[in-house]
């Protein structure tokens, strides 16, 4: 595809958002911290000494666009693929297509990428060496984390800019020049209502392409050419919370709604929630990190926390969606309120440790099974004393391995069912030690 054939974006059959596309940098809405004044992206296509770079941003937000406009900017060929439909054997052919324009033509290309994310590393060593030779300027699009998902030499030689959600403002800038702009609607002689923009504006999550095309929807019904809020909200059927299940922008929320509870904020910890439900996610996801949260960040110090937990997962498993809401709201706002300790999780670390440092030690002979009476004879169970022969159900006895006597692991705060936990190990600890010295 090249930039300079303008059928699609002239075409009046192509969607809004196509049609509305900027056409050089002036038209550009958002990203001022690349594209203003003396800022990176602007001096790089005003100095029209280009690099490859890879646009890191969320859908919508005009990664495309910037491409475009700096392609155009500099008279540069553009070439356009999808790393979802194209692979290795596209990439060869239009690196040698590449460097036919350079050599003959004097002409750079530049080749975007769009879900660069997708492409194996195969696929990414294939493009290194026209990268390094400049016969391709690479510009790639993801609205994932190009740290974990672009291989390291690829990363090396491009640099990442961060393409930013646009504001609620540009959003209804865009909006406007839609309504007025002759590639717009413009022929519908249209007229909107504020809050309907307003609406529209928030409602689209930064995602310029979700706003145009419900725009453009609700001027196909609008009524004697005037877009109401109740139109808007039709045409929009549902607000676009911007949240990928299987992207970065899943992991963020998910690790919001773990670290509110952690943080005891039932507040922040239900809008969490109500951002995963809204925007689909698995519930029993969600049920499964309530439990492992109720273990790792809770404990004991309130046991209940876990039970609570379980007792969701398995509610949900058994109830489904949407009722399925109120039992995670139960929860959520349950383990968000209770008393938190980690020692449980910190000793189970302690232990490990010790024991990958120590190896196999061997069990104490009074603690180990004597099924048989050789075994007895040797010695198995000897000395073991049985803690119910005692009043109080405890007694002085050694149960780690010889070279690890005393050692501690578990240590119980002072929050919570915990601390009674603490006051009666320390009570326990005190008795027996006093019995064994009375003895």
């Amino acid at each position: 595809m090249d930039l300079f054939d303008q059928n699609l974006t002239n075409d009046r059959l192509a969607p809004l958002a196509e049609r509305m596309r900027p056409r050089n940098l002036g038209e550009v809405v958002g990203q001022e911290h690349l594209i203003g004044k003396g800022k990176l992206l602007r001096q790089m296509v005003e100095s029209d000494n280009l690099y490859s770079v890879i646009f890191f941003g969320p859908p919508g937000s005009g990664k495309t666009t910037l491409a475009r406009v700096i392609a155009s900017a500099t008279k540069s060929q553009f070439v356009a693929v999808s790393a979802v439909t194209q692979g290795v054997k596209d990439v060869r052919t239009i690196i040698e297509r590449a460097r036919e324009t350079r050599k003959y033509h004097q002409r750079r290309t530049i080749l975007f990428v769009d879900e660069i994310h997708r492409w194996n590393k195969a696929v990414q060593d294939a493009l290194l060496p026209a990268c390094e030779s400049g016969d391709v300027v690479l510009i790639g699009a993801t609205t994932e984390n190009p740290s974990f998902e672009v291989n390291s030499a690829l990363l090396s030689r491009s640099r990442v800019l961060v393409i930013k959600p646009l504001s609620h403002g540009d959003i209804r800038q865009l909006l406007q020049r839609a309504l007025k702009d002759e590639r717009g609607l413009t022929g519908h002689a249209l007229t909107a209502e504020e809050n309907a923009l307003d609406f529209l504006s928030e409602a689209a999550s930064g995602d310029a392409r979700v706003a145009l095309n419900a725009l453009e929807i609700a001027a196909q019904f609008a009524e004697v050419g005037h877009i109401t809020l109740e139109t808007v909200q039709e045409s929009l059927q549902k607000r676009a919370l911007r949240y990928d299940r299987g992207g970065e922008e899943h992991f963020n929320v998910i690790s919001a709604f773990i670290k509110s509870v952690r943080g005891s904020d039932p507040d922040a910890a239900i809008y969490w929630l109500a951002r995963m439900i809204e925007s689909g996610e698995d519930p029993l996801f969600i049920a499964r990190r309530l439990v492992v949260l109720a273990s790792e960040d809770i404990s004991n110090g309130d046991p209940h926390g876990l039970l609570i937990a379980v007792a969701a997962q398995q509610a949900v498993h058994f109830v489904g969606m949407p009722e399925g809401r109120i039992i995670l709201a139960q929860a959520t706002t349950y383990l968000a309120s209770a008393p938190k300790s980690n020692a449980s999780y910190l000793a189970i670390d302690a232990a490990l440790a010790e024991a990958k440092k120590s190896g196999p030690l061997p069990v104490p002979m009074h603690l180990r099974n004597a099924p048989t009476k050789l075994m007895k004879e040797m010695g198995y169970h000897k000395g073991y004393r049985y803690p119910h022969d005692f009043s109080r159900g405890v007694v002085k006895q050694e149960y780690l391995p010889e070279e690890l006597t005393d050692k501690t692991f578990y240590r119980p705060t002072n929050i919570g069912y915990e601390k009674t936990i603490a006051e009666r190990l320390e009570f326990w600890r005190n008795m027996v030690n006093k019995e064994s010295s009375d003895d």
